[in-house]
């Protein structure tokens, strides 16, 4: 099973909460959770155990973000073509989609990974700007992937390939 598949599955995936996630609001307010995580994790430093407080309503909201929001009316938003993007990804095994696009999608992947170890690292050495460094960087190459997510629906739009539940109501 493929990383993003696993993720997918963590989360509690399934195409009603996929549907909602796709809503702008949803990805750009996941977004903007990023410093807080952070913040909260490089708590652990400052207040000890009591960094839970802050730890625990983030996984809450983490997981119930992409359920609360409608789902979008169009898919006009850049954030919507890049979650329905997404999806199209993590069912790769049922589209035909563009190499260039599966591989980009991996680099980007796994540079997201080595940042993320490098701001893990960061994190439990209290080393606060490797940490954030590897924080940001993590977050960037995020970015860079919806972006290529984004393309990567309008690509599969285009060519009348996001067939079946994925683009359906936004053609």
């Amino acid at each position: 099973m493929a990383y993003d598949r696993i993720a997918s599955r963590l989360m509690g995936m399934n195409e009603k909460v996929w549907a909602s996630h796709a809503n702008p609001l949803s990805g750009w307010t996941r977004l903007a959770t990023a410093p807080l995580w952070f913040c909260a994790l490089w708590s652990v430093h400052w207040i000890g155990w009591w960094s839970l407080i802050t730890i625990v309503p983030l996984c809450l909201w983490t997981w119930l973000n992409p359920r609360i929001f409608p789902p979008p009316a169009d898919d006009r938003a850049w954030m919507t073509r890049g979650v329905l993007g997404e999806r199209i990804f993590c069912r790769r095994d049922e589209f035909d989609i563009p190499a260039e696009h599966v591989r980009f999608a991996h680099i980007l992947t796994f540079f997201a990974f080595i940042s993320l170890i490098g701001a893990v690292w960061g994190l439990l050495s209290g080393r606060f700007w490797p940490a954030l460094g590897g924080w940001l960087l993590m977050i960037t190459f995020k970015l860079w992937f919806i972006d290529r997510m984004a393309w990567l629906y309008h690509t599969m739009k285009e060519t009348g390939a996001a067939v079946g539940s994925i683009g359906a109501a936004h053609r």
